[in-house]
C-alpha cells in the first residue's frame, strides 16, 4: 500500500515542479510576445548643434528628457570631441519604467522608425551576475530594467520607477563605427520591445581627431 501511495504522489510532484518552472518563464516571455508598439519619440533636430540634453514628447504622450554630464561635477564635456575611454554620466526622466532600455552610442538612422545602430559595445552583457544596489559600473553600453528577472542578468534599476528616471554610466568605446556615420548617445527599448521606437532619444556626439 505505501508503494502505491508513493506512485500516486509522483505525478503531482512532477506537475508542481513543472508549474514552478513554467510560471517564471511565462511572466518573462508573455509580455514580450504581447507587446504592441507605442509609436516613435518625435525628437526634433536639436536647436543647439552639440547639446548635452534633449527633450521629446512621444506618441505615448510621455515627455522624456535625456541628459549627459562629465563624472566630475562641473567638469567640461565636449560631445563633439569624445575620446575612447572617456566616461559619461547619462540620466533621463519621463521614460516608461515598465519597459527596459539600452543606453549606448549608436549610429543615427535615416528613418526615426528604424532601430538605431550599430552601437558601440553592442547589446549590454546579459550573463547572470549579482550587482549590488548603488554600484557604479562604467561600460560602453548600459541596460536599465526594473523587472526582477532581468536584474538577475545584470540590468540596473530605474532610480525612480514612477517618473521613469534613470542613471547610466558610459565608458566610450572604440569609435570605428562612428568614423563615417553620424552617431548619438541613445536610449532605446531593450529586447523586450525591440520594434518599439517611442523611447528612442539621442544626444548627437562625435569623436576627437
Amino acid at each position: 500500500m505505501p508503494e502505491t501511495r508513493r506512485r500516486r504522489r509522483w505525478p503531482w510532484i512532477v506537475g508542481a515542479i513543472v508549474v514552478v518552472l513554467l510560471v517564471p518563464i511565462a511572466i518573462v516571455v508573455v509580455p514580450i510576445l504581447t507587446h504592441q508598439s507605442q509609436g516613435v519619440s518625435h525628437q526634433d533636430d536639436a536647436a543647439v548643434e552639440w547639446p548635452t540634453s534633449v527633450t521629446a514628447q512621444g506618441d505615448d504622450g510621455r515627455t522624456r528628457e535625456l541628459m549627459v554630464v562629465a563624472p566630475d561635477p562641473g567638469g567640461d564635456l565636449d560631445t563633439s570631441a569624445l575620446t575612447p575611454g572617456e566616461q559619461l554620466v547619462v540620466s533621463g526622466t519621463g521614460y516608461d519604467g515598465s519597459r527596459g532600455i539600452y543606453v549606448a552610442i549608436c549610429v543615427i538612422p535615416d528613418d526615426p522608425a528604424t532601430k538605431p545602430g550599430p552601437c558601440i559595445g553592442g547589446v549590454p552583457d546579459q550573463e547572470q551576475e549579482t550587482v549590488e544596489a548603488g554600484t557604479v559600473q562604467y561600460a560602453p553600453s548600459n541596460w536599465i530594467n526594473d523587472d526582477w528577472a532581468w536584474k538577475l542578468f545584470g540590468a540596473r534599476s530605474y532610480d525612480d520607477l514612477a517618473t521613469g528616471t534613470f542613471t547610466a554610466y558610459i565608458e566610450v568605446g572604440d569609435a570605428d563605427v562612428c568614423a563615417k556615420q553620424a552617431c548619438g548617445l541613445f536610449t532605446r527599448n531593450d529586447h523586450t520591445a525591440l520594434s518599439d521606437r517611442v523611447q528612442d532619444l539621442y544626444i548627437p556626439v562625435a569623436f576627437a581627431g
